[in-house]
């Protein structure tokens, strides 16, 4: 069946005129997805609102500087979830409002997934629309694609993100090229996602970060989730969106807790989050970096600095707005990956700021990523090759005083 889905042929590039603009969505009761009143908004990650009739602002559920001193969780409004409840919620909603969104991939049905990301999905929408496939992640990616070419918005679950090197070819000749190749007549709304990150001993083959493999195939969005709130969003626009999306999330992430809005509302999927406004430094990250950031940033915040912390969230491509604002007020860089420093996304963050933002730098750019080495199964060694709270402590600190 693959193979008839991929008999057209290989190539797509990111479709400019068809891409969904994710700035726009409608605001619905999560309720009832049927029943939308058509009210537009367009919410940015600060919290700001560009157009569209204002009757309730939904703002960033991510607290910063600012508000970091808000009312307690239990006052606000919303409802609490998990980061896999989130991304299941998102994904829910999407199944709800078009018959065409279908999952597949391996347990994604009456198991519930791996991390249960799809757990219920199965009993609700039938076999069908919920398929689980043989372990073969070359043909079922392959079949999504081919469904794609047809009218379908398949998502394809790996169920853990290293499998998906087995689908190299079919996301690389097929997802992300077949637009191009095939003169337009074909857009392919896929969603690629799964777990991937440095776990706890999980051990080489199971603590992969791919983002620097896919990256430089054309035609692919890259997003990465690090919070209940933007995973649901991100989720939402990637399955909305006409270009095929890789959404990338961490395995330790997915049970962190988080308030979000009851109405409906999407992220931007190529837009950075603004995490925590500051005056002496950008530190550059995402995924479960953030959390490491924002552990280091308590540190600095007691010794006298002021760090400005931006979740980048879009991998391709870069928010390079938001980037540029930052860097031309703070004239200080500092990048915190889990990515390898090797061709990894801090390589491709800094050449995009050097070439386009090197004169309001008063330093050399520092990017903080992981080692190049496989990850070590012994817990002490694992962590010692990823990036800690007291690196980037010490990085800010020598930063700061050239």
């Amino acid at each position: 069946m693959a193979s008839i889905f991929q008999a057209v042929g290989a190539a797509r590039a990111l479709s400019s005129s068809n891409s969904f603009d994710s700035k726009k969505f409608y605001l619905t009761s999560r309720e009832s997805v049927s029943e939308r009143k058509g009210s537009i908004f367009v919410v940015r990650s600060d919290g700001r609102m560009n157009s569209g009739r204002v009757d309730k602002l939904v703002t960033n559920a991510v607290a910063t500087k600012a508000d970091s001193a808000a009312a307690s969780t239990a006052s606000k409004p919303g409802h609490e979830l998990l980061l896999f409840e989130a991304l299941r919620e998102g994904l829910e909603e999407e199944m709800d409002r078009d018959p065409r969104v279908c999952v597949m991939g391996e347990d994604v049905g009456h198991y519930g997934g791996s991390y249960k990301v799809t757990k219920g999905l199965a009993p609700k929408y039938g076999d069908l629309r919920v398929l689980d496939t043989p372990i073969a992640e070359n043909s079922f990616t392959g079949m999504a694609i081919g469904a794609a070419m047809t009218g379908l918005r398949p998502i394809v679950e790996g169920m853990n993100m290293g499998f998906l090197l087995l689908a190299f070819n079919q996301i690389s000749n097929n997802c992300g090229m077949l637009h191009y190749t095939s003169g337009g007549q074909f857009t392919i709304p896929v969603v690629i996602r799964g777990p991937g990150g440095v776990g706890r001993q999980l051990g080489a083959e199971h603590s992969q970060r791919l983002e620097s493999y896919f990256q430089s195939i054309p035609g692919i969005q890259m997003v990465a989730c690090s919070t209940p709130y933007n995973a649901k969003g991100l989720m939402k626009a990637a399955i909305r969106s006409e270009n095929p999306v890789i959404l990338f999330e961490h395995v330790l992430l997915y049970n962190l807790k988080e308030r979000i809005p009851d109405e409906e509302y999407i992220c931007n999927l190529e837009e950075a989050e603004m995490v925590r406004p500051g005056e002496h430094i950008t530190i550059l990250t995402y995924s479960r970096m953030r959390y490491h950031v924002m552990q280091a940033a308590k540190t600095l915040v007691n010794k006298g600095y002021d760090p400005e912390v931006i979740d980048i969230r879009s991998l391709k491509p870069f928010d390079l707005h938001t980037i540029g604002n930052s860097v031309k007020k703070t004239h200080r860089v500092l990048i915190v990956e889990e990515c390898m420093r090797t061709g990894g996304i801090g390589a491709s963050l800094t050449a995009a700021i050097s070439e386009n933002f090197h004169d309001y730098l008063d330093a050399p750019i520092v990017c903080l990523s992981s080692q190049d080495v496989p990850t070590p199964y012994a817990g002490t060694l694992e962590e010692f090759t990823i990036v800690q709270p007291a690196q980037i402590v010490t990085a800010v600190e020598q930063l700061c005083q050239q």
